[in-house]
Formats: C-alpha cells, sequence, structure tokens
C-alpha cells in the first residue's frame, strides 16, 4: 500500500560534511563516515528560480573609501588580543573551539568580563544555568563585573533581545551547538539548525557592528562539529589545544581575516582561572635538564613569535618483531621520514629499535623545521651523549639528506640570545658575508647535510670514551 503524502518532505542529511541523501544508510557515500545521515524535515516544494526584475539594483563603491576604519576592542588579555590580530573587530564574528572541559567557556568570561569595564557585554549560555554561570565568575573573582547573563538557547528569542537600540556591543554564544531556529523541525545540533542559526546571529551581529563570539564542539577527530560551512560563515576561527595533564593551554588562530594565521596565545590554567604567559619560552624549558641524552631544543616558530622548545627522543632495542614508532606533539610521517634518511644517507642503524618521540610541554609542532632538532635529539640518544645544553637547532631536512634553510632565523635566533643560549645548529644561510651567528650573542654550527651532524656525537663519544681511559 503506498504511503500516503505529506505537506512536508524528508531528506537525510550527514552531520559531518552536510550532503543530503533521499533516503537513510549507514554510511555516507561523500565523506565515508558512518552512522552520521539524520533525517531533516524540508518543505515539499523547492523554492522557484528568480525572475526578471525580482530584486532591487545594488550600488558599487571604490575601493578606496573616505570612512575611516572602526577602532579594535582590546580586551586587556595581551595574550588573546595577539592571536585576534591586535584586539576585536566590531561587527566580526570569532569561533573558539576545543575539547570539552579545556576551557572555552571559561576563557571567554574573563574576556566579557574584562570589556564590561568599558563597553556593554552580554553572554547568553545555551549548556548551563545562570547560577551555574554565576559560580564560575565567582570563582574567577569576576562576580562584579557588569555582564548581563542569559540562559537560552531559541535563536528568536536572542536575536528580538540584543537588536534594538541598547544593543550590547559584544555578545557570547555558549554554545553554538546548542541554539535553535523554530522554523525547522530539525533538533538542536544538526547541519541545518547550525548553519540557520549561526547565519541569523551573524547578520545581526553585522548590522548593529557586534562582536560575536561562538563556543563550537568538536568531534573526536579535533575538527569542529557542525558543517564546515560554518567555518566559511566566520570571520576568525580559533582553537583552544591542551593535554588534561599539562597546565598549559595553546589557543591557536587557524582563520583569520583581521590578523595573521597560525598565531597563538599561550595561557596557564590555574585554579582562579587562565593566567596569560608572556615568555612561552621560559615556561616550556622550565623542567629541562642539559646533561640528558635524547633531549635537543628547538627554535621554532608559532605565527609570528619565536618559541623554544624541548624535544625528547628515545632509542632502545625492541623485543618485537615490529618496532614501535610512539609520536606525542610532532607528526608521524615526518619521524618516518628522518629515520628513512637517517639510514639511507648516513648509516645510522636504528630500523631495529623502538622509538618514542615527544615534544614536552604539550606544545603540538608542525613546522618542518624541527627536522634537524629531531634528529639531533634521535643520534643523542641513539650515541648516548647529550646535545650541548646551550645550543639550539632548527633546519628543514631533505630526502637526498640536505638541510634546507628556513623562513625567519634572525627571529630563532634572538629568542635564544635573550634566554642565554651560546650556539646555534642551523643550516647555512646564504647572502650573509662575515660571522655568520655572532649576532645575537650566538655562535653558529652551520650543517649542510645531515650527515655532518653525525661526527659532533661521534667525537664526543670518542672523548669522553679517552678520558675514561686515561
Amino acid at each position: 500500500m503506498a504511503r500516503a503524502s505529506s505537506s512536508r518532505a524528508s531528506r537525510f542529511v550527514c552531520q559531518n560534511c552536510g550532503a543530503s541523501a533521499p533516503k537513510w544508510s549507514g554510511r555516507c557515500d561523500a565523506c565515508g563516515e558512518w552512522n552520521t545521515l539524520v533525517e531533516e524535515q524540508v518543505p515539499e516544494s523547492a523554492p522557484k528560480g528568480l525572475g526578471r526584475g525580482a530584486g532591487k539594483r545594488i550600488d558599487f563603491v571604490d575601493l578606496k573609501g573616505e570612512s575611516e576604519r572602526p577602532p579594535r576592542r582590546m580586551t586587556g588579555i595581551a595574550e588573546f588580543d595577539r592571536v585576534c590580530g591586535g584586539g576585536l573587530v566590531p561587527g566580526s564574528c570569532l569561533l573558539v573551539g576545543g575539547d570539552p572541559g579545556i576551557g572555552k567557556s571559561t576563557l571567554l568570561l574573563q574576556v566579557v568580563c574584562r570589556l564590561a569595564a568599558k563597553l556593554r557585554c552580554a553572554y547568553v549560555s545555551g549548556e548551563e544555568a545562570v547560577d551555574q554561570v554565576r559560580l564560575r565568575a565567582a570563582r574567577l573573582g569576576q562576580s562584579n563585573a557588569r555582564v548581563a547573563l542569559a540562559s537560552a538557547t531559541n535563536v528568536r528569542d536572542i536575536v528580538a533581545s540584543i537588536d534594538g537600540a541598547e544593543a550590547p556591543d559584544v555578545v557570547v554564544i555558549d554554545s553554538i551547538q546548542t541554539m535553535f531556529v523554530d522554523t525547522l523541525d530539525s533538533a538542536p545540533g544538526t547541519v541545518a539548525q547550525v548553519r540557520s542559526s549561526a547565519q541569523e546571529l551573524i547578520r545581526v551581529a553585522k548590522r548593529r557592528g557586534i562582536v560575536l563570539l561562538l563556543v563550537g564542539h568538536v568531534t573526536k577527530e579535533g575538527t569542529l562539529a557542525g558543517p564546515r560551512v560554518l567555518e566559511h560563515m566566520v570571520d576568525t576561527v580559533l582553537y583552544f589545544e591542551g593535554e588534561r595533564g599539562h597546565q598549559f593551554r595553546i589557543l591557536r588562530a587557524v582563520k583569520n581575516r583581521f590578523g595573521p594565521t597560525d598565531e597563538i596565545g599561550v595561557f596557564d590554567m590555574t585554579d582562579a582561572g587562565l593566567d596569560e604567559v608572556a615568555n612561552p619560552s621560559e615556561l616550556f624549558l622550565a623542567e629541562r635538564r642539559g646533561d640528558v641524552s635524547g633531549s635537543a631544543v628547538f627554535a621554532g616558530l608559532e605565527g609570528t613569535r619565536p618559541v623554544l622548545v624541548e624535544i625528547q627522543a628515545l632509542v632502545a632495542p625492541s623485543p618485537l618483531g615490529t618496532p614501535r614508532r610512539a609520536v606525542v606533539g610532532w607528526d608521524g610521517g615526518r619521524l618516518a621520514m628522518v629515520l628513512a634518511v637517517l639510514e639511507a644517507r648516513c648509516g645510522v642503524q636504528i630500523g631495529a629499535n623502538d622509538v618514542y618521540l615527544n615534544v614536552a610541554g604539550g606544545l603540538r609542532i608542525a613546522e618542518p623545521a624541527a627536522d634537524l632538532a629531531v634528529a639531533a635529539a634521535l643520534l643523542s640518544s641513539l650515541t648516548g651523549e647529550p646535545v650541548p645544553a646551550d645550543a639550539i637547532v632548527f633546519g628543514e631536512i631533505g630526502l637526498s639528506g640536505e638541510v634546507r634553510p628556513v623562513s625567519q632565523a634572525e627571529a630563532r635566533l634572538k629568542e635564544a640570545g635573550k634566554l642565554g643560549f651560546a650556539r646555534a645548529l642551523m643550516p647555512t644561510r646564504r647572502g650573509r658575508a662575515g660571522t655568520r651567528g655572532a649576532d645575537h650573542g650566538l655562535r653558529a654550527v652551520e650543517i649542510a647535510h645531515l650527515g655532518d651532524l653525525l661526527p659532533l656525537f661521534q667525537d664526543a663519544a670518542e672523548s669522553r670514551r679517552s678520558a675514561r681511559s686515561a
């Protein structure tokens, strides 16, 4: 018997990629994820095409306008302002994502409490009651901040509250996955609801010049939940990262229309909230011991900020037929490449050993400039000779074993000089005359090929054996 037709048809939308299908299946054909198709109700009749004369003519203006740029709104939290590109831009929308319990709500509550001293701020929570937000504010010592609180999830009600003559200057929505538009039949958190809720909130924020801060959930893979178009709709996407076992938290910009991307801000999680860290290098190297083999200090670059971090390696004989390769804080594929280059180009036998690599402090490194530091840590662990305690290491390794120059070497050397390092194991710099590396108080040990790094540890080991025999 045929099913009776209804005024509304249904479709199945993937909650991972947003693709739609006419019927349910266990696996999405577009992205390949399992059990992500959810039924959503849509009008049976599709909208008709635009006819001639259906819209009004828009006015185009010159690229060079005469209007002044609106001043940025500084939060007073230097690390947050740095990641945003120098403060918040009126009419912009920021999306902050991170693992559950990492501190997203705490960070944004501290931000609006700072801004409330000079701006009208509102905090709308869809996950907590007003009293729960007040308890967090009391723990942070911000109970007297003039922040308007509300617990709501209906986007129509929120828009009606902020779209008026007394519109707030800054609005926090915690979180966008709990919001819903009552004209849609789907549940909150689905692709249609997240997209429509964000679109309505962004529209009123652009019209009123409101700074909109959205909290976003992440999936188990670490990406923002909901449709991918959400990241395209907002102006800035920030990820709040950190390991549960560390007190450090990293705020990283992966998209920013008003500032540099890949900029980071470092915070210290305490009982009284998040404290900004002005010099992350000192914090990451605080527990370092310079006389231990398998450790190298990498002079990295996060956005525009040079950061020194310790890379630890352990090479041990493996009792298994297939040796283990464990990596924390770095790319496992690049570790495999460095190991292959050491064996094929330098004759170092590591294949029968277990290899463990760790970036101390919970920081995640993505730039190829860490290749040489990883190789130095591996050779140090293999030979038992520590890397000089006063040395930093950076450089990219090619498949033929050559060490390639990296960007902004001067900034890396300057940061190392401020922290008291005396030498740098680095690639050969071109176009510089005179004594290279003498600036910033460092002596450069230039390495053109990875094979040039191995004698540094072999000579040290030979010298130590000679001293013992004598």
